[in-house]
């Protein structure tokens, strides 16, 4: 079952580009989190949306937000991938699509995983849910409406 505004965002604590563990438990209370799955490192539409996120980290530091990107590949992937895009923010290894699946996660085509952004406020409620495999631009946009709204 996928999971909707309302939802509270299920926890998961999963190695990071930098072998740290990142729980997402642990931001509540202090701050609102970006959660972006998207479906592998440097691949174009995911290069796309990650710069994009990338491009705009100062506008959800403003807004007291932390983005997390997270996806199936390696720390190590993560690593070389962040390197690569001077990424500023930290991308999570969900290496069996387990965090995947308990956000219900769908994927376009029946194999490829999907493109989906979580804004979660800072007690740990999902407040907006956008799915858009094609438009990697736009997930950016509208978190960023979002947490505005939320401020």
């Amino acid at each position: 079952m996928a999971i909707k505004a309302g939802d509270m965002a299920p926890n998961f604590t999963l190695r990071s580009q930098t072998g740290e563990s990142v729980t997402l438990a642990d931001f509540r209370g202090h701050k609102a989190v970006v959660l972006y799955f998207y479906p592998m490192d440097d691949s174009p539409g995911c290069t796309i949306e990650s710069c994009t996120f990338r491009d705009g980290f100062q506008s959800f530091q403003d807004l007291n937000a932390e983005v997390i990107g997270i996806s199936s590949d390696s720390p190590e992937s993560h690593k070389a991938f962040a390197a690569k895009c001077g990424l500023p923010f930290t991308l999570v290894s969900d290496s069996d699509a387990s965090v995947r699946r308990a956000y219900g996660v769908p994927s376009t085509l029946g194999f490829l995983p999907g493109r989906v952004t979580y804004v979660i406020d800072k007690n740990g409620t999902v407040r907006h849910v956008f799915n858009s495999q094609f438009s990697p631009k736009k997930h950016v946009e509208k978190a960023l409406v979002i947490l505005r709204e939320l401020k």
